[in-house]
């Protein structure tokens, strides 16, 4: 998979359950039946935004992701996105 696209609009999987934990979250894919663990709160609060986020920059910022903290929120989002965890979004 190539370099995550930041500025791009994406979404969590609609075959994607989130359950809040003190960690984070985990993601449960029934499509796949993959678990993925969000590592972190803030990570939990940019997924939770990218819907109604123009692009996922938009997302990391609403959610306080500072500069120099998106690329390792960039490199989650890849591994979200490798597991179909979020998706591309299409825009009307």
């Amino acid at each position: 998979m190539g370099e995550f696209d930041l500025d791009s609009p994406w979404r969590l999987n609609p075959q994607v359950a989130l359950r809040p934990e003190s960690f984070g979250a985990l993601a449960y894919h029934f499509g796949t039946r993959r678990l993925s663990f969000l590592k972190s709160r803030a990570l939990l609060a940019v997924v939770e935004r990218l819907d109604a986020a123009p692009d996922a920059s938009s997302a990391c910022r609403a959610a306080g992701v500072s500069e120099e903290q998106l690329p390792s929120y960039r490199r989650a989002l890849a591994t979200l996105a490798g597991s179909e965890m979020i998706v591309p979004r299409e825009v009307a």
